[in-house]
């Protein structure tokens, strides 16, 4: 037999060719496969199991896409059926930008449509990685929240194992949702089910029926070889033969990505739904902001402890970009900001230093940076040209090895890693002196 959920997503797409060879498939069938792979199958599961789902369509042609993008309304995540790490899917906020991507990035049609989701402002993306045995049978491996928002590929975004932020019963209506989709799917082996929650609705975002990229942290986090328990599974093993009990965390690890930016002069560095990150590094200790300091050190960014903090931001970040900016602020942080962003912080009493944009003139923000006057950068944007006119900024900070951040969530997260640095320094301990404790 041969065994295709460790491969990523491109051996799910020979499994139906495969046992149409008569090649005897281990673990989840093709068709279970297809049930999650097939987006109409999968929505009308997702309806029968009475879970909730970002609303959606296909479409087929250029005008259904118009058409559709009119009904669920704006923004919209858009992408080719059939993506690998998200390729050719971005996030378009209004008719113009819907008709460049399908003037410029796909050809629609009917053996080639595209998938419309509604985008979910402000939602917390969440990973549960599982084993099933197809017996009814399932064991959840861990549940994983993503610092960066629903929207950034999952793949480039930092998440913590166990969630950091997450009401308990949410985690836990997660968890059973994922138990309802294994047996509804007949999974026998891995399993990744991607949540996105927004004002504590859960919306099932996708269901993978193989090994995701989490499960090598997954495993060095909980202390058990999840990978080699599911091909054992795979090949006929009862879950329950296991004896697997629930792993106690004590601790908290969070996994970051590497880039390889640097390498790419040409490259933007924002983050969005198409994926970009070479690697991952983990950092792991008692305490979330230490925790993710330690990953910003694996991941090659040295977080300052005193300095200069640039913030510019969009409009929608502009009130809760204020309680990180008064926390560097009050740790003895320099702020300076772009026109927008410093009106805002002056309203809130917040001292600030205005700098010039690149288009309005010198000494801009670039020459700061250049110059070694900038510590750390914070800068979201919206829009092709609030993008395209930032770019020199995140393109500076990257080449001066300045720490920046394309993201609200990882601002506020890296503002609670450098006070928690201020107040202690790091402690080394051996992985299994965290790992192996059991419910």
């Amino acid at each position: 037999g041969v065994i295709v959920q460790f491969g990523g997503q491109t051996p799910l797409k020979l499994a139906q060719a495969l046992e149409n060879a008569k090649v005897p498939i281990l673990g989840t069938s093709p068709d279970a496969i297809d049930l999650a792979e097939d987006r109409d199958r999968f929505k009308a599961l997702i309806e029968r199991l009475g879970l909730r789902q970002p609303r959606s369509g296909i479409a087929r042609s250029a005008n259904e896409a118009k058409a559709i993008a009119a009904k669920l309304g704006f923004p919209l995540v858009i992408r080719p059926s059939y993506v690998l790490g998200g390729r050719a899917m971005e996030i378009v906020h209004d008719e113009a930008q819907l008709a460049r991507y399908i003037a410029e990035a796909v050809v629609v049609s009917g053996k080639s449509p595209v998938l419309l989701d509604s985008y979910l402002r402000d939602a917390i993306e969440v990973d549960v990685d599982a084993i099933a045995d197809g017996t009814g049978d399932v064991f959840i491996c861990g549940v994983m929240e993503h610092i960066e928002e629903a929207g950034v590929h999952s793949g480039d975004s930092a998440c913590s194992l166990p969630p950091h932020s997450l009401k308990p019963a949410i985690v836990a209506d997660m968890e059973r949702q994922t138990v309802e989709l294994a047996r509804a799917l007949h999974v026998v082996g891995l399993m990744n089910v991607q949540f996105a929650i927004q004002n504590d609705d859960i919306n099932i975002l996708e269901v993978n029926p193989r090994a995701s990229r989490t499960v090598p942290f997954v495993a060095k986090v909980i202390g058990l070889a999840i990978a080699g328990i599911a091909a054992e599974v795979m090949a006929g093993k009862p879950l329950a033969s296991f004896g697997l009990k629930r792993p106690i965390l004590d601790h908290i690890a969070v996994k970051e990505a590497v880039f390889p930016f640097a390498r790419f002069p040409g490259v933007d560095p924002v983050l969005g739904p198409e994926m970009r990150s070479t690697g991952e590094v983990m950092g792991i200790d008692r305490d979330y902001a230490i925790a993710f300091a330690k990953s910003q050190l694996g991941g090659g960014s040295k977080l300052p402890l005193s300095g200069t903090v640039f913030v510019s931001v969009k409009d929608g970040d502009k009130e809760k970009v204020v309680a990180p900016i008064r926390a560097l602020a009050e740790m003895g942080f320099r702020v300076i900001a772009t026109r927008g962003t410093k009106r805002h912080l002056d309203a809130y009493g917040i001292q600030c230093e205005r700098v010039n944009k690149v288009l309005e003139g010198r000494p801009h923000i670039v020459d700061a940076i250049t110059n070694g006057e900038v510590d750390i950068v914070f800068n979201t944007t919206e829009g092709a040209k609030a993008l395209a006119d930032s770019f020199s900024i995140r393109r500076s900070a990257l080449i001066y090895h300045i720490p920046y951040y394309t993201t609200l969530a990882g601002a506020l997260a890296v503002t609670e890693a450098i006070k928690a640095l201020r107040a202690g320094s790091l402690t080394v301990a051996p992985l299994q002196s965290y790992v192996g404790k059991r419910a």
